[in-house]
C-alpha cells in the first residue's frame, strides 16, 4: 500500500491534517503552503527548486519566537531535511555498495588492477569512515551482510544519525501541543530511546509506569508512540526490523513488526477465515437504542456502542427525502478479551486490518451486503469506529465493491486510517480523532508527522476530559464530546451525510464470523 502524503516543510495546517488547536478546524477548500514533492521509488522525497533554501530560511522571515517558546514549524520543518537527507544518504550508500560489489567494476579490476585498487580504497573509506557515510553499505548481497555486521557491532552509519535527529525533532514538536511528553519522566524516557539505551529506557519506563499507571503513561506517549517503536528498531542489534523504521520516516505504511521484523504477510496465516455472515436478532436493549435513530453522527456513534464488539454489525435502510433509497453499515471495533476469537473483532484482526486490505472482517461483510440483496450500484455510507473504521476504508479501496455499490462516505471514529485510500476517488472520507486516543496514531502519521492527507478528506480532531486510554478510546467518549462543546463538528458531519435523511425502512442486525 503505497502512501499518498507529502512532506510540508512550511507547515501550515491544511483541512486533513490534525490540529494542534482543541476544537479548531478548517474549512475545505482552504489554500494549503507549498509542499516538498512526493517520495519517489527509493522513498526519498526529490528537493524542489527552492526548498533547501525555504525552510532553513523561515527562521529569518518569521517574526522572532516568544522567549521560551519553541517553533513547531521550524522543528517540522528541520525533521523534514534531515529525512530527506537520512534517505538520500541510505540510498548512496546503496549505490556505492552496489557499484564497488557490480560485474561491471570487476571486469574493469582485470583491465585496470592499480586504478581498481585505488578505487576500492576511496569506495570503502567513504562507506566506513566516520567523515564519510560511516559504516553506511546496504543493498544487495555483500551491503546487506556488511549492514548486518554494522548491526551487530552497533556500528551507526550517517543515515542513521540523521534519522534519529530527525525522529527526535518529531517528538520535541509533539510535546508543543502535548505538554505531559516534557515532563521529567517522559523525558527521560524518550532521552533514552534517542540516545539508544535499552536499559535506561526500560528503568524510564518502568519509573513512568510506576508513577502513572499503565493507562495514563501509555496515553502519555501515545502522541509519538511511532517514532519512539522506529528509534527501537532503528538503534538495535537486530538487522531484521530495520526497514518498519525507515518507512516510518518516509512516512509510509510498515509492512513488519518494529521488532523482531516479520513481515505483515504472515497475518493472513493467523487471519485466514473467509468471513461468514447470518441475520441476527436484536436483544432488547439493542433494539432499544435502534428505535430512537436517525441520520446523525451521535446517533450513529451509540448505535454502534450498543451493537458491541462480538461479532455483531448493522445493516440499515433509508428511504431517503430525495425518493432514493440507500443504505448504510454500522462497523463496531476490536474486542479486547482474547488475541483471536471465532470473530473477525479481534487484536489479530486489527492488526490485519491495519497491514492489509483483504481481511476476514472485510470478506464476511462483502457476503453480508450480497446476502442482503443490495442492489447493484446502491448508494452505501460506512460508518466504523477503530477496526471498524479501518474495515469501511478496506472495503472502500476494494475495486470489486467500488465498483458494484456507490460509496458516498465513509465516517471513521478512533480509527488509523489516514495511510489508506479509497478506489473512488469522490468518496468523502470524514475522520473523527480524539488526540488522547492512542488507536489513531498507529497509522504513523501522529500530531507531528511532515505529512498530510488528501484535500477531499475531513478530520476533525481535539481534546477532551477522557484523557486515559482506553477510556478515550470508547465509542461513548467521542459521542460525549460531540453531544457536548463540540456540536459544532457534530453538525458539520451532520451536513456532509445530509442526503441519507429519510425514513428508516429496515435496521437488520448481522453476525459476523471467521468460518
Amino acid at each position: 500500500m503505497t502512501p499518498q502524503a507529502t512532506g510540508n516543510p512550511a507547515r501550515q495546517l491544511t483541512d486533513g491534517q490534525r490540529q494542534p488547536t482543541p476544537g479548531a478546524a478548517r474549512t475545505p477548500g482552504t489554500p494549503g503552503p507549498p509542499r516538498v514533492p512526493e517520495a519517489g521509488p527509493d522513498g526519498a522525497r526529490p528537493t524542489a527548486p527552492g526548498a533547501a533554501a525555504t525552510a532553513p530560511g523561515a527562521a529569518a522571515a518569521a517574526a522572532p519566537a516568544a522567549p521560551g517558546r519553541t517553533d513547531t514549524e521550524l522543528l517540522i520543518a528541520a525533521s523534514v531535511l534531515l529525512a530527506d537527507a537520512a534517505l538520500a544518504a541510505k540510498k548512496a550508500g546503496a549505490d556505492l555498495t552496489g557499484a564497488l560489489t557490480g560485474g561491471r567494476f570487476a571486469l574493469q579490476a582485470l583491465r585496470r588492477p592499480t586504478w581498481a585498487l585505488g578505487t576500492a580504497v576511496s569506495c570503502v573509506r567513504a562507506l566506513t569512515a566516520p567523515a564519510g557515510l560511516g559504516f553506511g553499505a546496504n543493498g544487495g548481497l555483500v551491503g546487506e551482510l556488511a549492514r548486518i555486521a554494522g548491526n551487530v557491532t552497533r556500528r551507526r552509519p550517517a543515515a542513521v544519525a540523521m534519522a534519529v535527529d530527525a525522529f527526535a525533532l518529531r517528538i520535541e514538536a509533539a510535546t508543543v501541543t502535548h505538554p505531559n511528553l516534557g515532563a521529567e519522566h517522559a523525558r527521560r524516557l524518550t532521552g533514552a530511546l534517542v540516545a539508544g539505551d535499552r536499559l535506561e529506557a526500560a528503568r524510564a519506563l518502568h519509573a513512568l509506569v510506576e508513577r502513572l499507571g499503565v493507562t495514563r503513561a501509555l496515553t502519555t506517549v501515545s502522541p509519538v508512540i511511532m517514532e519512539l517503536l522506529a528509534l527501537t528498531g532503528l538503534l538495535d542489534e537486530n538487522p531484521v526490523n530495520d526497514e518498519f523504521s525507515w518507512v516510518t520516516l518516509a512516512g509510509g505504511v510498515p509492512t513488519t513488526d518494529p521488532f523482531l521484523g516479520l513481515p505483515s504477510s504472515l497475518l493472513k496465516y493467523l487471519n485466514p477465515g473467509p468471513g461468514r455472515a447470518e441475520r441476527a436478532d436484536p436483544d432488547p436493549i439493542l433494539a432499544k437504542v435502534l428505535g430512537t435513530s436517525r441520520n446523525d453522527i451521535v446517533s450513529y456513534i451509540n448505535d454502534i456502542g450498543a451493537l458491541g464488539n462480538h461479532g455483531l454489525v448493522l445493516l440499515r435502510r433509508v428511504a431517503c427525502a430525495d425518493g432514493a433509497e440507500r443504505h448504510v453499515l454500522l462497523l463496531p471495533g476490536t474486542s479486547f478479551a482474547l488475541l483471536s476469537n471465532s470473530t473477525p473483532q479481534d487484536l489479530v484482526g486489527a492488526f490485519d486490518g491495519c497491514l492489509r486490505t483483504d481481511t476476514t472482517y472485510t470478506r464476511a461483510a462483502k457476503k453480508l451486503l450480497r446476502r442482503a440483496g443490495v442492489p447493484a450500484g446502491s448508494e452505501l455510507m460506512l460508518v466504523g469506529h477503530s477496526l471498524g473504521g479501518l474495515t469501511a476504508m478496506n472495503l472502500a479501496s476494494d475495486v470489486d465493491v467500488a465498483s458494484e455499490y456507490r460509496i458516498t462516505h465513509v465516517i471513521t471514529l478512533g480509527a488509523p486510517i489516514d495511510n489508506k485510500r479509497p478506489a473512488d476517488h469522490t468518496t468523502r472520507v470524514v475522520s473523527l480523532v480524539n488526540k488522547h486516543d492512542v488507536i489513531p496514531m498507529l497509522d504513523g502519521r501522529g500530531p507531528a508527522s511532515p505529512h498530510d492527507l488528501p484535500d477531499r478528506w475531513v478530520e476533525l480532531a481535539w481534546l477532551d476530559e477522557s484523557y486515559d486510554y482506553p477510556l478515550s478510546h470508547a465509542p461513548q467518549a467521542y459521542s460525549d464530546s460531540l453531544r457536548g462543546e463540540l456540536a459544532h463538528y457534530r453538525d458539520r458531519v451532520n451536513a456532509l451525510i445530509g442526503c441519507y435523511d429519510g425514513e428508516i425502512t429496515g435496521n437488520q442486525p448481522y453476525m459476523l464470523r471467521d468460518r
